[in-house]
C-alpha cells in the first residue's frame, strides 16, 4: 500500500498498510470500527432475535431515529435561528447523493468519511487527486466541509450504517468472504496500476470509495472496460438491497478501496 494513499492511524482493528493491502484482498478478517458494536450493543441484540431481513431493516432505521434524534433535531441542538439548515443530511440522505454524483458533496462527505475511519486517502473527487496543494483537493475539501457543516453527528450515522451493513452480509453470506463484483469504466488507465500480471490482470490502486455492481450486464452499461474483482465483504460499505426503498436498478455495492487485483475485458 503505497504512503501517500493512507494514513498512519486510523479508527479500526487493523492500520491502513494491511487493510489497504493485495494480501488483505485476498484473506481478509473482519473489520471494526472502534466502539461502535459496543455502544449500539442493544441494537444487534434485538436483531439476533429476528428471522427476517425486513424486519431487521426496519428495526435498523426505528434505531437510527432514536439514537441520533431525527425525527426531534431540537434534541439534538437544531434552532430556529440555525443559518444553515441541514436538518435532512441525515445517512440516507447520504447514500442518495453518492448514487446520483459520487464527486457531489454528499460524496465527499462518504470518501472524508472512510479516510477518518479506515485511513485510506482518497484519489479522486472531480479529478485525479496527487497533490494535496491542488485546486482539486482543496474543492474536495470544501464540499466534505459543507457536506458535514450543522448536520447532527453524521459521521457516526455512516459508522452505525457501515457496523449494520456487515453484520448482514455476515448473516446472508454465512459461507463467504468475498464477493464478484463489477464495474464498468470509460478510461482503464485513469485507474492507478501498480503491476501488470498479464494482459488481462493487474493490482490497481482503487480511490478509497468507489461504486460495483453486482451484476455485470449493468455494469457494461457504464463504460467501454469491464472491472472484475473479488471484493471482500468487510470492505462492502453499502449496498442498494440493505435498505428499503433506496435505488436497486443498478445492483450497486459502494466498496472501500485499497489495493485490488482486477480482471480487465474491452467492450
Amino acid at each position: 500500500m503505497p504512503r501517500n494513499a493512507r494514513l498512519p492511524i486510523n479508527r479500526c482493528n487493523l492500520p491502513a498498510a494491511i487493510l489497504g493491502s493485495l494480501t488483505y484482498q485476498k484473506h481478509p478478517v473482519p473489520l471494526q470500527l472502534d466502539g461502535v458494536a459496543q455502544f449500539h450493543r442493544g441494537l444487534f441484540e434485538l436483531l439476533d432475535r429476528l428471522c427476517d431481513a425486513a424486519e431487521r431493516a426496519q428495526a435498523f432505521m426505528q434505531h437510527m431515529k432514536a439514537a441520533f434524534s431525527l425525527t426531534r433535531l431540537e434534541e439534538a441542538g437544531l434552532t430556529m435561528s440555525t443559518t444553515h439548515n441541514r436538518a435532512k443530511a441525515d445517512y440516507l440522505k447520504m447514500v442518495r447523493g453518492w448514487a446520483f454524483d459520487p464527486d457531489g458533496r454528499e460524496g465527499a462527505v462518504m470518501k472524508g468519511w472512510v479516510e477518518s475511519r479506515f485511513g485510506l486517502l482518497q484519489r479522486h473527487h472531480g479529478g485525479p487527486i496527487r497533490d494535496l496543494s491542488d485546486d482539486t483537493y482543496r474543492n474536495y475539501l470544501e464540499m466534505r466541509s459543507s457536506g458535514l457543516y450543522g448536520t447532527n453527528a453524521l459521521e457516526a450515522q455512516l459508522d452505525l450504517l457501515y457496523t449494520y451493513c456487515q453484520y448482514e452480509l455476515a448473516r446472508q453470506h454465512a459461507n463467504l468472504s468475498h464477493l464478484t463484483l463489477y464495474r464498468g469504466v470509460n478510461r482503464v488507465d485513469e485507474h492507478e496500476t501498480l503491476a501488470q500480471l498479464d494482459n488481462k490482470r493487474r493490482v490497481v490502486l482503487l480511490n478509497n470509495l468507489s461504486s460495483f455492481s453486482a451484476c455485470r450486464e449493468r455494469a457494461d452499461e457504464f463504460g467501454d472496460y469491464l472491472l472484475t474483482a473479488r471484493v471482500p465483504l468487510s470492505k462492502i460499505f453499502y449496498y442498494t438491497h440493505l435498505l428499503p426503498d433506496m435505488l436497486n436498478g443498478e445492483e450497486e455495492y459502494v466498496v472501500i478501496g485499497g489495493l485490488y487485483e482486477v480482471s480487465i475485458a474491452a467492450y
